[in-house]
């Protein structure tokens, strides 16, 4: 079963939105991306993780602590996995200011299941993974698996100083 042109634009307009919504702290709109039962988990502190629309959105207010950020996605690979559900990967870049402007970025991705509603598509549950960050992020996420290198492997000579 494939995803439609018209449902993969509708899940790239709702990760489009997510970003935007985030970066500008309109909690409600962004909440409303979420299923009623909706559930986030960005890493195994309890402050990171979050069930049901309101509770994700008050979760998410602890994103005040940052002067401004900017999430920007890309990579996005979508699957359906059954009708009106899909899955999603997508890598997310998401640079963050503190209000000393010192800042933080991380790279990452975000695991969604997403459901198809009466409203459009819906984020019904979502893992954020890191892929690697800057020494100025420091917030505890789930680290994405990588493979080990093969036995014997040894990195090139002059490749790093």
């Amino acid at each position: 079963m494939d995803l439609s042109y018209a449902d993969r634009a509708g899940i790239a307009d709702l990760l489009a939105d997510y970003c935007r919504h985030l970066d500008a702290m309109d909690l409600g709109a962004l909440a409303a991306l979420f299923t009623p039962d909706a559930a986030v988990t960005y890493g195994d502190t309890p402050a990171l993780n979050a069930a049901g629309r309101d509770a994700i959105a008050a979760s998410l207010a602890r994103m005040w602590r940052w002067r401004r950020t900017a999430h920007h996605l890309t990579t996005l690979r979508l699957r359906a996995v059954g009708e009106g559900a899909a899955r999603c990967e997508a890598r997310v870049i998401a640079w963050h200011e503190r209000g000393d402007g010192s800042t933080a970025t991380v790279h990452g991705r975000y695991l969604d299941r997403l459901v198809r509603s009466t409203d459009g598509w819906r984020i019904a549950h979502r893992r954020m993974e890191e892929l690697g960050s800057d020494a100025g992020f420091t917030v505890p996420l789930h680290q994405a698996p990588r493979a080990a290198p093969p036995p014997g492997w040894s990195a090139p000579a002059g490749l790093d100083p």
